[in-house]
């Protein structure tokens, strides 16, 4: 017979498996994708569709639900790809980002991250770990969320994650309810860890991770620029 699994040992094997779908490529990641180089300077000539609210602070989406646009200036280009792909793929399922990503080729994606991780020229330096509240450190444990995003939250252990520091909370709080949100067709994401993860918190709970990540010291901007260039 099988031995059964120590609870205690479980922050542990998800680590493990996290790092074994992340090197497979099974979170969002296409080796095809993977192996284009991206050049910031075309990235920039292929922004137009980008800047509009990516590039305006505090810009907000309003459809399907209002929250600040997230800021990818200074996301890892890796991540950037992953995200666009699973928009591709309708495994995220944001009408206007389906509808942005759906044309482009994989050398577009990878122009597009290559551009915005270069995004600001400067980048602060941060702490190792971050610091939490009793309360907060409990939930962050209760999801394990360090062993992929990484102890300070802005070094993920594999670049198809995202940094979380600093990213605006409202949108945050949308994008994890989005791993609890099933047969809605301009709602959800399908990523089997983050579901797995998402589904054991409530939407309060959700608020207070969301909240506190945002106050967090972050490689993450909104680059302003022109709509008009």
């Amino acid at each position: 017979m099988t031995k059964p699994v120590s609870l205690k040992n479980l922050p542990h094997l998800i680590q493990a498996f996290a790092a074994a779908v992340a090197l497979t490529g099974l979170v969002g990641t296409a080796s095809a994708q993977d192996a284009k180089a991206g050049d910031a300077k075309a990235g920039e000539k292929k922004a137009a569709m980008c800047i509009g609210c990516h590039g305006i602070p505090g810009y907000q989406a309003s459809f399907p639900e209002i929250h600040k646009v997230p800021m990818i200036a200074g996301q890892g280009a890796k991540y950037i790809v992953a995200a666009l792909g699973e928009y591709q793929k309708s495994e995220r399922k944001h009408p206007t980002m389906r509808a942005i990503a759906a044309p482009l080729t994989e050398q577009d994606m990878a122009d597009l991250a290559a551009y915005y991780e270069q995004l600001p020229k400067e980048q602060p330096k941060l702490a190792d770990k971050a610091e939490a509240t009793p309360q907060v450190d409990a939930l962050l444990k209760k999801g394990n969320c360090v062993s992929c995003h990484g102890e300070n939250f802005s070094k993920p252990i594999d670049g198809s994650y995202p940094k979380l520091a600093g990213q605006h909370a409202d949108y945050l709080f949308v994008a994890l309810k989005a791993y609890q949100t099933n047969g809605n067709p301009q709602i959800g994401r399908s990523n089997a860890i983050m579901v797995g993860q998402v589904k054991q918190f409530s939407h309060a709970e959700l608020k207070t991770i969301a909240q506190y990540l945002s106050t967090l010291p972050s490689e993450l901007h909104t680059v302003p620029q022109s709509r008009f260039r």
